[in-house]
C-alpha cells in the first residue's frame, strides 16, 4: 500500500466534491468588490448589507456571521460579530479558512467566518425552506459549492458556510480549556444561529432549516445531530456519505471523524495537543496558549500535516464534553440526539483509500487493514469471484463494505428507532465525473456521486449531462429540495420512498434514467453481518 498515493486519491475525490474552484483561491489578486444591485439592501442583526443579482438567484456573498477568530480568539468559541453601520457590499466570496495547498492553492486567512445566501427569483409567496450547506474535505480542506442552481430549481434558499478546519478548527490542549476543541463545529452552530435570527429578512423560514453536506459535511450533520449545543438550530438533516472511517482496520487517510466511528476522547485529544505544542516550540512555554496563538498559520498547517502522525494534534471532531458529549454513533445508539427527520446514505463502491493493483498488493492491503481478521476477509472476498482487474475491484469492494455501506446501514437502524429515516445507496456507476476521479479505473459508484449531480456545472471539466443523467439530476433535485420543504422525499417527479424501519429495512437504490427503486438486499450483498460485529457502541 502506498500511503501518500492513498491520501492523494481520497483528497482528490473529497476536495473536488467540496467545490474548490479557482474563485476561492486565497492567492488571487485583490480587486474591488462588485457594486451592489438595486433593491438588495437587507438590515441584518449586525448591520446593513446589499447583494448582487444573478440570472436566477439573488446573492449575498461573504457575510460575516461571527467575529474574525484572530489573536486571542484563535482556538476560542466563535464570538458575536461587533457589527457595522455602513452598508456592507456582500458581492464577492470570502476566503477559504486556513488549509494546506493540497491540489488547490491553500489559505492562511483566519478571517474566514463568512456565509453566502442565495435566494431564488420568482419563488412564489410564503417563507421559503432553507438548506444550509456544510462542505466536505475531511475537516482539513474545502469550501462550499455554489448552490445557485439548486436554489433556483428547487425554490429553496441556499446558505453556504465556511468554518474553521484542521488544526485551526479542532486542536485541543489543556491550556485552551477543559472543553477545548471542536471550534469548527461551533462555527457551524454560530452560522445556524445567524440563520435563525436573520433568514426571515431574506424570505426564508427560520423554523424550516435543513442542514446537508457530503463526506465531512455529512459527518458534520451527524455531529450536530449529536450535539447538545445544536438543539433547536435545524429541523432536518441530509447526510451524504458521512460514513467513511470504517468499523474495522487501519485508516490511512483521515483521523477518526465520521458518523459511525469512536471519536477521540478529550484526554486523548489533549495528549495529542501537548505533543503538537512541543513540536511547534510551545511545549515548555510559560503560557502555552499565548505561545500557540503567536505561531504563524503556515507553520501550524505544516506541523499538523495530514494528522496521521503522533505529534500532529487533533484535526477533526472529538468528544470534548460540551459541544459533543458522545460520538455520533453512540448518540444514535442510545437515542440521545437531536431528533429530526433525515435522508441518509452512501455510495455502493466508495472508498477513500487506494485499491490494490495486483494480487500481492491485494493480500498486503487486506493484511494491513484487517490484521488478525484478514484470513476471514480474504475468504469472503476471493479474487476468483471478481472480474478483471480483480485486485482493484475486490479491494474497492472490501473497503466500501467495511468503511461505508455497512456502517451506514448500522446508523440507519439506530436512527430509524427514533426518527423518520429515508435511507439510500447511490448505485450509479456513470455519475458526472469529479475532476480528479481516475476514469481509467473501474471506480464504480464513487464517493459523493450524488453531490456531483446536485451541483453539476460547478466542478471544472464536467461534460454536459446525457439524457439518462438529466433524468437522475431532476429526480435528486426534486427529492432533496422536496424533503427540505416538507420532510418527505416522495414528491412530484420522484419515486415513492418509504422510511427505513426495523420492520421495513429498505433503502432507495439511486439509479439514472428513472430506474431508482427500493431494495432490502443491502446487508447480505455487502457482508454486513460480518462487518457489524466490529462496530463500536453495540451490546
Amino acid at each position: 500500500m502506498r500511503p501518500r498515493t492513498a491520501l492523494k486519491l481520497a483528497l482528490s475525490i473529497v476536495v473536488a466534491a467540496a467545490g474548490l474552484t479557482g474563485a476561492h483561491a486565497a492567492t488571487a489578486a485583490p480587486s474591488a468588490a462588485p457594486a451592489c444591485s438595486a433593491g438588495t439592501a437587507i438590515q441584518t442583526d449586525t448591520g446593513p448589507i446589499c447583494g448582487i443579482e444573478g440570472s436566477a438567484v439573488t446573492n449575498w456573498l461573504g457575510v460575516p456571521y461571527a467575529a474574525p477568530p484572530l489573536g486571542a480568539l484563535r482556538w476560542a468559541p466563535p464570538a458575536p460579530h461587533p457589527g457595522w453601520t455602513t452598508q456592507l457590499q456582500a458581492t464577492e466570496l470570502g476566503s477559504r479558512c486556513p488549509q494546506p495547498a493540497d491540489f488547490m492553492p491553500g489559505s492562511t486567512d483566519e478571517d474566514c467566518l463568512k456565509l453566502n445566501v442565495r435566494v431564488p427569483k420568482n419563488a412564489g409567496s410564503g417563507p421559503l425552506p432553507v438548506m444550509v450547506q456544510l462542505h466536505g474535505g475531511g475537516f482539513r480542506l474545502g469550501s462550499p459549492s455554489d448552490g445557485s442552481t439548486l436554489a433556483a430549481e428547487g425554490k429553496v434558499i441556499q446558505v453556504e458556510v465556511t468554518y474553521r478546519l484542521g488544526i485551526i478548527g479542532f486542536l485541543s490542549h489543556a491550556a485552551l480549556g477543559a472543553n477545548a476543541g471542536n471550534y469548527g463545529l461551533q462555527d457551524q452552530q454560530a452560522a445556524l444561529g445567524w440563520v435563525k435570527r436573520n433568514i426571515a429578512r431574506f424570505g426564508g423560514d427560520p423554523a424550516n432549516v435543513t442542514i446537508f453536506g457530503p463526506s465531512a459535511g455529512g459527518s458534520s450533520v451527524c455531529a450536530n445531530m449529536a450535539s447538545p449545543t445544536a438543539h433547536g438550530l435545524f429541523a432536518k438533516g441530509i447526510i451524504e456519505s458521512g460514513e467513511y472511517n470504517g468499523l474495522l482496520g487501519v485508516n490511512t487517510t483521515w483521523q477518526r471523524q465520521d458518523c459511525a466511528t469512536k471519536l477521540p476522547t478529550q484526554a486523548e485529544a489533549q495528549q495529542a495537543g501537548a505533543r503538537f505544542a512541543a513540536a511547534v516550540g510551545c511545549g515548555t512555554a510559560a503560557d502555552v496558549a499565548a505561545c500557540l496563538r503567536q505561531v504563524p498559520v503556515q507553520t501550524l498547517l505544516d506541523a499538523a500535516g495530514d494528522g496521521l502522525g503522533p505529534d500532529k494534534g487533533t484535526l477533526a471532531p472529538i468528544v470534548d464534553g460540551k459541544t459533543l458529549t458522545k460520538s455520533p454513533g453512540e448518540a444514535f445508539a442510545t437515542g440521545d440526539f437531536n431528533k429530526v427527520p433525515v435522508i441518509h446514505g452512501v455510495a455502493r463502491d466508495e472508498t477513500q483509500m487506494t485499491p490494490a493493483e495486483t494480487p500481492a498488493q491485494y493480500e498486503a492491503l487486506i493484511n494491513q487493514h484487517y490484521g488478525a481478521n484478514a484470513p476471514e476477509v480474504l475468504k469472503r472476498y476471493k479474487l476468483a469471484r471478481f472480474p478483471d482487474p480483480a485486485p482493484y475491484i475486490a479491494s474497492r469492494t472490501v473497503l466500501a463494505d467495511a468503511s461505508s455501506v455497512c456502517p451506514a446501514l448500522l446508523n440507519d437502524r439506530r436512527l430509524g428507532e427514533h426518527v423518520p429515516v429515508y435511507a439510500y445507496r447511490f448505485d450509479d456507476t456513470n455519475a458526472p465525473p469529479l475532476p480528479f476521479i481516475d476514469n481509467s479505473k473501474p471506480v464504480g459508484a464513487f464517493h459523493v456521486g450524488e453531490f456531483s449531480y446536485l451541483f453539476h456545472g460547478t466542478f471544472p471539466g464536467q461534460p454536459p449531462l446525457t439524457p439518462n443523467q438529466k433524468a437522475m439530476r431532476a429526480q435528486l433535485v426534486a427529492e432533496w429540495t422536496g424533503f427540505a420543504r416538507g420532510g418527505d422525499p416522495t414528491v412530484k417527479g420522484a419515486p415513492r420512498w418509504t422510511p427505513f424501519t426495523s420492520a421495513n429495512q429498505k433503502q432507495m437504490s439511486l439509479l439514472p434514467a428513472g430506474d431508482s427503486r427500493m431494495t432490502s438486499e443491502i446487508a447480505k450483498q455487502h457482508h454486513c453481518g460480518f462487518w457489524l460485529k466490529f462496530a463500536p457502541f453495540t451490546d
